[in-house]
């Protein structure tokens, strides 16, 4: 197992080299350390039979992490098998390693399932006013953890909840597969996700955060299935990664409304790079619950496939909050409904509470080197009435497709910026004369 682990390490933190030379990489924010004490899920009872529940069996071992600590913190190995489990909550100081062959999946009885107080920047629960059920995997205020293994899988089991969902049967929201909460220095790496109940990965108020070489799995029509979220995070790295799911791949997110701008508490530093993957929605997003502000993300080496929107920036009257300093280059897309869109008119509101005044501030979108094949329409920039987006640069977009004569290529109101070698030609209210920040990104 040692040997394993080692070489894993030395995988997750190599550097890719391409002709071109050394790829960049963003996951040296958390350094990745060596676990001297191990320890086995099958020591507490653990039996990977798809039928024996392993709760007793999880909570023990995380018991004795918590209370029994080592130098260095120590590696809970689950080995080959499938344990069947409720959810449970990590602690500090661990690793949460899957062999290969190992899975580790959600009991669909929620009776027994934890509810928790909703997210102060959301006020409720994201789908129901009340509480939330706890993510299946879930760390609250916790530090150096790192889930990780030989990709092995964590399935949710998902479909008891999305048949809910489409029933209108849910009584609170549904978990997300993995969530930490006021945590940082966390990895995620190596590890197949599938069948989320509701968001797959979702760190939220936390800081220093890696999501590396994983795959994330739900069919098209899961509800609501999200990749990786973000949320009121800062230095996030999500890189080398394949995501296929119902929803948005990436959403970066900061609370909603009124909620959301109490809080205050933005989205930074955050770096999305090589992920590849497939949605009925969004490949790379930000929105629509933006209202603690979203600064400073780089997108870049995007490979997306059967979209409905390549790039979608979105937000609201009521949310408040700015969304500025993003960049997205390098995207490649095929089979889309929508290239790219920045509107101004996307997502309700949790309650009758928000301030319709509170128009959000969008200024200082790069979006470069895009190029598209099977696009029905290049794109939509919508702003907000009395809020107009600017600063929205345009470079060397190549969007190449079907547009039927009710379609045009180009939508745009309540949006000025500057566009160039933007094929179809973009509306008039990109021009072609450098103007304000964008003559600092050609």
């Amino acid at each position: 197992m040692r040997l394993r682990f080692l070489a894993l390490v030395c995988l997750s933190c190599c550097w890719l080299v391409s002709g071109e030379g050394e790829m960049v990489s963003c996951s040296d924010i958390v350094p990745l350390g060596y676990r001297s004490d191990k320890i086995s899920i099958t020591e507490f009872g653990g039996v990977g039979d798809g039928r024996t529940l392993n709760t007793k069996a999880f909570r023990e071992a995380i018991y004795r992490i918590q209370h029994l600590p080592r130098e260095g913190g120590t590696l809970l190995y689950v080995p080959p098998g499938v344990y069947l489990t409720e959810p449970f909550n990590l602690t500090s100081h661990m690793t949460l390693f899957l062999a290969a062959g190992a899975v580790i999946t959600a009991t669909q009885d929620s009776s027994n399932w934890p509810l928790i107080a909703p997210l102060p920047s959301y006020g409720r629960g994201r789908e129901l006013p009340g509480g939330r059920y706890m993510s299946f995997i879930h760390g609250d205020g916790v530090q150096d953890v790192v889930i990780t293994g030989e990709n092995g899988t964590i399935d949710g089991q998902g479909d008891a909840w999305w048949n809910k969902w489409r029933q209108g049967t849910l009584l609170f929201t549904r978990p997300n597969l993995v969530e930490f909460v006021n945590s940082r220095d966390i990895i995620i790496s190596n590890v197949i996700f599938k069948n989320s109940p509701f968001w797959n990965i979702h760190p939220v108020y936390s800081s220093n955060v890696v999501v590396r070489f994983v795959t994330i799995l739900a069919p098209r029509d899961s509800p609501n299935t999200d990749g990786i979220d973000p949320d009121s995070s800062s230095n996030v790295c999500i890189e080398d990664s394949y995501i296929s799911t119902g929803d948005d791949l990436v959403a970066v997110k900061s609370g909603w409304d009124e909620y959301g701008i109490a809080y205050g508490r933005p989205s930074s530093n955050i770096t999305i790079r090589r992920v590849s993957g497939s949605s009925p929605f969004a490949g790379i997003a930000i929105g629509s619950e933006t209202s603690g502000g979203v600064e400073n993300v780089l997108a870049e080496h995007i490979n997306l496939y059967k979209m409905g929107i390549g790039i979608h920036i979105k937000t609201n009257s009521g949310r408040g909050g700015f969304i500025k300093n993003i960049t997205m280059s390098h995207v490649y897309m095929e089979d889309a409904r929508k290239g790219m869109r920045i509107s101004g008119d996307v997502g309700g509101h949790p309650d009758d509470k928000f301030d319709p005044n509170a128009l959000p501030l969008v200024k200082g979108v790069t979006i470069k080197n895009v190029w598209g094949e099977k696009v029905l329409q290049a794109g939509l920039i919508q702003g907000v009435k009395n809020s107009p987006f600017t600063d929205i640069c345009l470079y060397d977009i190549n969007l190449h497709g079907v547009t039927g004569p009710r379609t045009p290529p180009w939508k745009c109101s309540d949006v000025s910026g500057f566009a160039h070698q933007v094929s179809p030609w973009p509306c008039s209210e990109l021009n072609s004369n450098q103007q304000g920040s964008c003559a600092n990104y050609s």
